[in-house]
């Protein structure tokens, strides 16, 4: 008989207990002043043509921008910017919302999902392996990096289409065993939204526009590039090289969001305060542990998020990069603060643009 997968890997969902409960609303907005002075101080920390700081507090929101560059001609917190990894956020609440729907489980195995006629072996990748990290798979397949010297400096995903991400999992030989090993790879959440979409028989655009995107009326937020108008452009290191949209071939379900400030914050809003949204119970379970890792088990992991301790309570948050551009997604409930950071240069040796972001979270 084969060993059915435990739904998570890591520690068991509930062992930690219920979320923690969202901030009550004061019905005013504290400290708006001095909000505003953080928020233009963070502003002016972050060296990049363009920078976008945005906080919602108790359902009341600040943005601020600002920048090295000349103002652009849409203003810098109306125009999408890429998310980068910050995407995955957005894959893990999705498959939160297929388990608890009950559309599928997270222990199903993922090959099989992409070949049914093919068997699940001993110690299957799982869904849950996929999101958490944990799958053994590496950061990027094998030949990913031959394949991407052509394009290195400008869309090095671009010639990595969807059918070849699946067929190097497939083809792959498992060398250690799913769920005992964490190590980031975009690769493996590339396959999840592979998987997901060949389980629904729905491709991956449509299965997170109708699943999450529009539930959370998030208009402004889309998986490809759009124009100058619409677009933030983004700036390599030395801040003034301007890079292309970026395109990411198979590894969309990995790092394609592009979004709007205000959308953000109304992503984040919604793990603030699922009560009464579509998406309530999938919402709920992102924000439960599901993994513990390092020594003394101080890295805790939910579905979508890293999860840092405060002096009050939890903070969920994620980075991401592109080429060109960088963002940073965060919320903590217990003082129902998010934040939503994002900036128009790839910060490589010294990143300003992540440490600013995160100590201004976490220090609220």
């Amino acid at each position: 008989m084969t060993r059915r997968p435990e739904p998570w890997p890591g520690i068991p969902l509930g062992s930690t207990g219920a979320p923690p409960p969202s901030h009550p609303s004061t019905g005013s907005y504290p400290d708006g002043e001095r909000v505003r002075d953080l928020l233009d101080d963070a502003v002016d920390a972050v060296d990049a043509p363009d920078v976008v700081f945005a906080l919602s507090r108790d359902g009341h929101r600040t943005v601020r921008c600002g920048g090295t560059g000349p103002p652009p001609p849409v203003p810098r917190d109306q125009v999408r910017y890429e998310l980068g990894s910050a995407s995955k956020t957005f894959t893990g609440l999705l498959l939160a919302q297929l388990t608890q729907s009950g559309v599928l489980s997270a222990g199903e195995p993922a090959a099989t999902c992409l070949d049914p006629a093919r068997p699940a072996g001993r110690d299957p990748v799982t869904l849950a392996h996929l999101i958490t990290h944990t799958s053994g798979l590496p950061a990027l397949p094998a030949d990913f990096f031959l394949r991407a010297l052509p394009t290195w400096h400008t869309n090095p995903y671009a010639g990595y289409p969807d059918r070849r991400v699946v067929d190097a999992f497939l083809r792959r030989r498992q060398h250690r065993r799913p769920g005992t090993r964490w190590h980031y790879s975009n690769f493996g959440v590339a396959v999840l939204g592979h998987a997901l979409a060949a389980a629904t028989a729905t491709p991956w655009d449509d299965l997170l526009g109708c699943r999450v995107l529009r539930p959370l009326g998030l208009s402004g937020t889309v998986l490809r590039p759009g124009g100058p108008d619409t677009d933030a452009t983004g700036h390599r290191a030395d801040g003034t090289t301007p890079t292309p949209p970026l395109t990411v071939g198979g590894f969309r379900s990995a790092g394609a969001v592009r979004a709007t400030p205000p959308d953000l914050l109304t992503f984040l809003e919604a793990h603030l305060d699922p009560a009464g949204r579509q998406l309530a119970d999938a919402l709920r379970a992102v924000r439960r542990p599901v993994l513990r890792r390092g020594r003394g088990h101080r890295h805790v992991h939910t579905v979508s998020w890293f999860q840092h301790p405060t002096g009050h309570g939890p903070m969920y948050f994620h980075s991401g990069a592109t080429l060109g551009q960088q963002a940073f997604l965060g919320f903590r409930p217990d003082i129902g603060t998010a934040l939503a950071a994002v900036c128009t240069r790839r910060f490589r040796a010294r990143d300003t643009f992540v440490t600013t972001a995160y100590a201004l979270l976490a220090e609220m």
